[in-house]
């Protein structure tokens, strides 16, 4: 589908325009958002538009980097925003062409984020204040602002999965960590390459729809810094619950060995004492002496005290 809205002269805000039957030139600026369309729709970029083939080639191949490329008329950007679903993230390419006249969205899966914009453009009585540039700030706004509540979302998962730890076997621990990982890692790869493009767009001497509004584009860059150290505190988060649940998992198949170890320990002097006197031999004094038994019994109880108190002396148990 494509959605073609015209600002005027006077600024008032139009609606439903036909890209085959109405004079673009005619307005103030046109924004054009192309959202899941089809083949055919694809082919008004070059037909009205008269976009560069490669830029084209670039709307249509799946999640290429964030980037921005200079054209005569247009500045042609990539960009990444992230689509959550039930526990798992999927990014998702969102790319714009901008001139002063002229911003073209276009959108092969649906973003909520330029829908939000859209639908705040639409309320407005009078667009004065709103432009090609304007408008390519407030979507790259609501794509970052939405990056922060995924992070919030992650770092409860991890408060209540280390207030859970002792609880969890490892089988039911790591693969939740894992997980988390995974997600901060999906994160990292799409807010670093963003951050980077922020930069490069701060930097460039070619915008100068960036330059008017630097202010407001700095304040993207900034988020996009704090959003990637927070997710580089958290994977580090991450990397000390899993050394710290391993190293007290080793500590606790440790001490239980210990315990297997003294208990062997402890019987096998009894177990040699057992042996010896359970040979069949034919002469072996002690098996017909009376108290025979009593003192075998005594002596394998008096060695198992004292190598238990010996143990216990020396702090193994």
């Amino acid at each position: 589908m494509i959605t073609v809205i015209g600002i005027t002269a006077d600024n008032l805000v139009h609606t439903d325009i036909d890209l085959d039957a109405t004079d673009l030139s005619a307005y103030k600026w046109i924004w054009a958002d192309f959202n899941e369309p089809s083949p055919s729709e694809v082919k008004y970029l070059e037909k009205t538009f008269h976009f560069h083939p490669l830029a084209i080639e670039d709307c249509l191949q799946i999640l290429q980097r964030p980037k921005l490329d200079y054209y005569d008329d247009y500045t042609f950007y990539v960009t990444h925003h992230v689509r959550e679903e039930g526990r798992d993230l999927f990014k998702e390419e969102l790319d714009f062409f901008v001139s002063e006249k002229l911003i073209v969205t276009f959108q092969l899966a649906h973003s909520k984020e330029v829908a939000y914009v859209q639908k705040q453009l639409l309320t407005q009585h009078n667009a004065e204040n709103w432009d090609p540039y304007f408008i390519f700030y407030r979507i790259l706004d609501q794509i970052v602002d939405n990056y922060f509540p995924l992070i919030h979302d992650i770092e409860d998962r991890l408060a209540q999965l280390e207030e859970d730890n002792l609880n969890k076997t490892t089988a039911a621990f790591i693969p939740e960590l894992m997980e988390s990982r995974h997600l901060l890692l999906g994160l990292m790869q799409t807010v670093n390459p963003m951050r980077d493009l922020l930069y490069r767009m701060l930097n460039s001497q070619h915008l100068e729809g960036v330059r008017k509004r630097r202010s407001y584009f700095s304040d993207i860059h900034d988020d996009l810094l704090k959003v990637s150290e927070m997710i580089t505190s958290n994977r580090e988060v991450t990397t000390d619950m899993r050394d710290s649940y391993l190293s007290l998992n080793s500590h606790q198949t440790n001490n239980v060995m210990k315990v297997l170890t003294i208990i062997t320990s402890i019987f096998s002097p009894l177990t040699l004492i057992a042996g010896i006197y359970g040979m069949n031999f034919e002469h072996m004094p002690e098996l017909t002496w009376k108290y025979g038994y009593f003192l075998a019994i005594g002596l394998m109880f008096g060695i198992g005290l004292a190598m238990y108190r010996w143990f216990k002396k020396n702090g193994w148990f």
